[in-house]
């Protein structure tokens, strides 16, 4: 019950995100620190595809460490391909299974288990939603529903600030994106990953528990 609670608390934080927030930036970190915290997991990390390329970009990510980040391009035929077609796909075993596309990086940043959701807009698919663990995971039905809607949450900001935005391509919001060492301003708040330009306000109230 407890864990049911925290992600229901979750949900309505990032929702209230979406809701305050035109810069999909705040939402996406938001996102992805809030389902590590809710999950308790090593790490969470969201890509968006870029049809041009046929990979994954990174939109943002929160626990997982920058040689793993950095590891290479990930081809969005070859790595969870079917997460973004299908839907949600749980790899038990990294080191065992052929849709992992880099086992061996994943094995070094000591990831065992991945949770991979579509990210959709507008009836599309326009990325992936990831979560690593460091310990064998059953994924329960439960992981899986609210990860997928807190994945539906991120697709919904992306879309919206897209036509906010009037940018043609949802890869084009990927651009906007930035790492939080990167940002013009190097003060984060006191919650790590947040940007300083989330109002103290909406910090507070959009903040996982």
């Amino acid at each position: 019950m407890k864990r049911q609670l925290l992600n229901y608390d979750t949900l309505l934080k990032i929702s209230g995100a979406v809701s305050h927030s035109k810069d999909p930036e705040e939402v996406v970190l938001l996102t992805v620190e809030s389902i590590k915290t809710a999950l308790d997991v090593k790490g969470c990390a969201l890509f968006l595809v870029d049809r041009l390329t046929d990979q994954l970009d990174l939109a943002a990510s929160f626990g997982l460490g920058k040689d793993y980040i950095s590891k290479g391009p990930l081809s969005a035929s070859r790595s969870i391909t079917q997460s973004l077609e299908d839907g949600p796909v749980a790899i038990y075993d990294v080191a065992d299974d052929p849709r992992v596309q880099y086992p061996a990086e994943a094995q070094k940043e000591g990831i065992v288990s991945i949770l991979s959701v579509p990210v959709v807009a507008c009836g599309q698919s326009i990325g992936a939603l990831r979560v690593y663990t460091a310990e064998p995971w059953d994924f329960t039905l439960d992981d899986v529903n609210f990860v997928q809607a807190v994945a539906s949450l991120a697709g919904m900001a992306i879309e919206m600030a897209r036509l906010y935005k009037g940018f043609k391509d949802s890869i084009e919001v990927l651009k906007q994106f930035r790492d939080p060492k990167t940002l013009k301003s190097k003060r984060l708040t006191p919650y790590e990953g947040v940007p300083v330009s989330v109002p103290r306000g909406i910090a507070k109230k959009v903040m996982p528990v």
